[in-house]
C-alpha cells in the first residue's frame, strides 16, 4: 500500500532529475557553440568573414548536437582581428523546455554561452 503512494513521487523525482540533466547538457552545448564561433572568427581574415564564420559555426554546432536552439544570436567582438589580440563570441538562444525535458513541460529558457579565442600572433594583419 505504501509503494502505491510513493511511486508517483519517485517518478516525479526521476523526471525532475532527467529534466535538470537536459538543461545542464543544453548549457554545455551553447557554451561549445560559443567556443566554436570564437575560434572560427579568430581564423578569418576580415571582419565580415569573421561574423559569417562565427554565425555558421554556432549554427552548425547547435544543429549537430541536436539542440532545440534553432535560431542562435551571435554577438562578436573581433578587436579588429589584430595579430596577438582576441576574439570574443557570445551565443544565446531560446530553448523550448518541452523539447529539453521530453515531458511536455511548457515554456522556454534563454541560454547563453561566451568564449574567447586568440588571434594568431604571427599572422599578417588584415
Amino acid at each position: 500500500m505504501e509503494m502505491v503512494a510513493v511511486t508517483p513521487l519517485l517518478i516525479l523525482l526521476a523526471l525532475t532529475v532527467v529534466g535538470l540533466g537536459r538543461l545542464v547538457d543544453a548549457r554545455l552545448v551553447v557554451g561549445d557553440a560559443a567556443h566554436q564561433a570564437a575560434r572560427a572568427a579568430s581564423l578569418a581574415r576580415t571582419e565580415n568573414a569573421a561574423r559569417d564564420a562565427a554565425h555558421e559555426a554556432a549554427s552548425t554546432a547547435l544543429r549537430d548536437a541536436r539542440s532545440s536552439c534553432t535560431h542562435p544570436q551571435v554577438q562578436l567582438d573581433t578587436g579588429g582581428l589584430r595579430p596577438g589580440g582576441t576574439v570574443s563570441a557570445t551565443v544565446s538562444c531560446t530553448a523550448d523546455l518541452g523539447d529539453l525535458t521530453r515531458s511536455g513541460m511548457p515554456g522556454s529558457l534563454t541560454l547563453s554561452g561566451e568564449a574567447i579565442s586568440p588571434v594568431d600572433t604571427y599572422r599578417s594583419a588584415p
